[in-house]
């Protein structure tokens, strides 16, 4: 995200500064209106209830020198969920065309660039 994008959210008070921190920030009040949620924020819910699951689930918690390893690795499992076999062609793929880093490369402050598209 880049200052100047637009951004919308529910009203959770966490949210409150994206503003002062130059997003262009509409909060939406669903106060349990599912028709409003799915309007604004759709399947919205949904990712972030399975990545919590998932996080809690298979790491039993995430440090944050590891998290951007691990949402990497959900968006390439969610971006693949409904059509099993496109994710074993792409590992295939990818695992053809790259290297494995060593630790101290995976999580090195520079940013290496993710094969997994980058999108939800």
């Amino acid at each position: 995200m880049v200052p100047g994008a637009s951004i919308i959210t529910d009203d959770w008070r966490g949210y409150s500064k994206l503003g002062e921190r130059g997003f262009i920030h509409t909060a939406v009040a669903e106060r349990g209106d599912m028709q409003v949620a799915e309007t604004f924020l759709p399947i919205v819910h949904l990712v972030f209830s399975n990545l919590k699951t998932w996080l809690r689930g298979t790491h039993h918690g995430v440090s944050p020198q590891h998290l951007q390893a691990y949402l990497n690795e959900f968006t390439f499992r969610f971006n693949r969920c409904f059509y099993p076999f496109n994710s074993f062609r792409s590992l295939l793929g990818i695992a053809g065309d790259v290297t494995a880093p060593t630790y101290d490369e995976l999580y090195a402050a520079k940013s290496r660039p993710t094969t997994s598209g980058g999108c939800v």
